[in-house]
């Protein structure tokens, strides 16, 4: 079981954000959606820091359904940290693209590791395959979150 520091940062991708909004009538996609809504109310309740970034706040603003848009966009006034562009973020993408990461996945990432996020979040499959060779963060679904932080 992992342990939990009071500061423990995250960083939830899009994917993660729009996992509520998803057909819930698939048994894994509904699970993952219950374990992101209770990783929401820590963050409200102050037990993990969120991290934002500016990747979250472009790929959210090409959703087309205005009223997911500005649910997700909410979350920005409870985040920790919103990391801005750098050429460190850049640096880190390359890196992460070398790996196999999609581009805009690769961006996620990078923002996490310039964070110093303990978890990165996702539900994308893409993402999550590539999970054991990304050594800054660990990353995993809402799902394997909740089962290594709450014994």
């Amino acid at each position: 079981m992992a342990t939990i520091k009071p500061s423990m940062k995250l960083y939830l991708d899009n994917c993660c954000f729009n996992r509520p909004f998803d057909d819930q009538s698939n048994f894994r996609v509904r699970l993952e959606a219950e374990a992101k809504l209770r990783i929401q109310d820590q963050i409200r309740s102050s037990c993990y820091h969120l991290v934002w970034s500016y990747i979250l706040d472009y790929e959210n603003s090409k959703n087309p359904y205005r009223d997911r848009r500005e649910q997700i966009a909410k979350w920005r006034g409870y985040a920790y940290d919103d990391i801005e562009s750098s050429e460190a973020i850049m640096q880190h993408a390359s890196t992460m693209k070398l790996l196999g990461l999609k581009q805009m996945d690769a961006f996620h990432v990078a923002c996490a590791i310039h964070a110093v996020c303990d978890y990165f979040l996702t539900t994308d499959k893409g993402i999550l395959k590539y999970a054991t060779q990304v050594q800054a963060l660990h990353i995993t679904d809402p799902i394997g979150f909740i089962q290594e932080t709450n014994p």
